[in-house]
């Protein structure tokens, strides 16, 4: 029986806490560029959208605080960040997504999933678009007509720049990775992530 979304998600996840179970805790806290301390209880602190998540051992649950759970593709994408960091430092370079590993597979799903939403959101409305990102703690850059930097995990940086357009261009925007993302997560999840980072930035353009 095929499965459904859900269920998918499911077997990803008990995938990778099995995979997780097997790394040592410390070196993965090493790698990740996070906190790790086994008392009184074994856990790694891990901010993850300007927030700290708890990832407990050798369980692997996740908690934000106050005890509640984030939602199962957050939990995929933190766990799926522990298992691949391999502590290389940050490229201080960006690349498009279609530049990373494997990019033009999912290129086309990746422009509507987040820099199509986030234009059609934010197209003429720079001051709108400022005003969201540093709700979501970006920092602004120089690029286009207004551009904010996120750093979403540890070693994990993205850009998100903004083209007003004229007579002749549509507005655009480009979402972009530091070239050592690839070494933190798989290309799928960073495309995961920029839709995630795509509807924080609309929730925050309406809130």
């Amino acid at each position: 029986m095929p499965r459904s979304r859900e269920d998918t998600y499911l077997v990803a996840l008990q995938k990778a806490r099995t995979d997780l179970q097997k790394l040592d805790p410390y070196r993965v806290a090493f790698l990740a560029g996070c906190t790790f301390t086994d008392r009184p209880q074994a856990k790694l602190i891990l901010p993850f959208f300007g927030a700290d998540y708890v990832v407990s051992f050798p369980d692997l649950g996740i908690t934000a605080e106050g005890g509640l759970e984030p939602d199962i593709p957050s939990r995929l994408v933190m766990l799926h960040y522990l298992i691949h960091a391999d502590g290389v430092p940050p490229a201080d370079q960006w690349v498009s997504f279609r530049e990373l590993p494997d990019g033009r597979v999912y290129d086309a799903a990746f422009q509507g999933r987040s820099p199509l939403r986030i234009a059609h959101e934010f197209g003429g409305d720079a001051a709108g678009f400022a005003a969201a990102c540093r709700k979501l703690g970006g920092v602004a850059i120089q690029f286009g007509d207004a551009a904010y930097r996120f750093q979403l995990l540890p070693r994990v940086d993205m850009g998100v720049i903004l083209h007003l357009g004229d007579d002749e261009f549509p507005p655009a925007v480009n979402v972009v990775f530091d070239g050592a993302a690839g070494h933190y997560l798989p290309t799928e999840d960073l495309a995961v992530l920029g839709g995630m980072l795509a509807g924080k930035l609309i929730k925050a353009g309406n809130a």
